[in-house]
């Protein structure tokens, strides 16, 4: 059974950064494509960033790019999302996810989740 848990959320003000992580309790982290999605009250689910296993490649939503970055450190079974420039509309609770030997940017790719971090930004 996979387990996925974030830390990292707060209430910052807007142009703050916040670093999020997510640790998976797994054996070969390394097999699994990892993302990060979010959702804000009243809102679906969607799609924010996600890397390949390796790390080798990388996408974003449009609406971050230039702000956030997705890494993952595999000797620690361990995916990060730095979120740099924060602003109100990013406000939502942010959740990992994780696919054994996939990766993209569909929610339905994803079938390991964490229970989400709350982010909070003021202006």
């Amino acid at each position: 059974q996979v387990q996925l848990e974030e830390s990292g959320g707060g209430l910052v003000q807007a142009g703050d950064s916040l670093r999020l992580s997510c640790v998976a309790s797994v054996r070969t982290f390394s097999n699994y494509g990892m993302a990060w999605f979010r959702q804000a009250p009243g809102k679906e689910r969607d799609f924010v960033a996600a890397v390949s296993g390796n790390g080798g490649t990388i996408s974003y939503v449009d609406s971050v790019k230039g702000r956030f970055t997705i890494s993952r450190d595999n000797a620690k079974n361990t995916v990060y999302l730095q979120m740099n420039s924060l602003k109100p509309e990013d406000t939502a609770v942010y959740y990992c996810a994780a696919a054994w030997l996939r990766f993209g940017r569909v929610l339905s790719t994803y079938n390991y989740w964490g229970q989400g971090t709350q982010v909070t930004v003021s202006s």
